[in-house]
């Protein structure tokens, strides 16, 4: 095994670690009314306040990968997020990443981009958002800019 092969197989189990705590941080910052879900919601946010937003949430599935406007919208969060250091992450199951965000009694349509805000009142702080970022961190370190996490079933 290369030395290269082993560093993307680290990323990978990192990632799986991973998933658990942003599935955490998700559930706080719901309860907290700390985040905003779907991609134009986002870009409002974003635009009106990009100081606001703590981190970035990218859900991709199967269904919408040839979606040419969908990842038009995409590239622009990222750069966005880039220019403003915000930290970002994509997953791959949007339907779980619309079970962890949203209401049990509605379906989230449009669950492609989640952003954490900071919270408007009092401070909210987790934990699990610091290593999020610490993992983001580090994998711009592996020239891997937009890490990609598992979400568990």
């Amino acid at each position: 095994m290369t030395l290269e092969e082993v560093l993307i197989q680290k990323l990978s189990e990192r990632a799986q670690c991973t998933g658990k705590a942003l599935e955490d941080v998700l559930v706080s910052a719901k309860a907290n009314e700390c985040l905003t879900i779907g991609v134009y919601e986002s870009a409002k946010v974003m635009n009106v306040d990009p100081d606001s937003v703590s981190f970035c949430v990218l859900a991709m599935d199967e269904e919408f990968e040839c979606d040419v406007a969908l990842q038009i919208h995409f590239t622009l969060i990222q750069a966005f997020c880039f220019d403003n250091d915000i930290s970002i992450v994509r997953v791959n199951d949007m339907q779980r990443l619309s079970e962890i965000v949203g209401d049990k009694s509605e379906q989230i349509d449009d669950a492609h981009c989640v952003l954490i805000t900071n919270p408007t009142e009092g401070s909210w702080e987790d934990p699990a958002l610091e290593k999020l970022h610490l993992f983001c961190e580090e994998s711009r370190s592996y020239n891997e800019w937009v890490p990609e996490i598992t979400l568990k079933r």
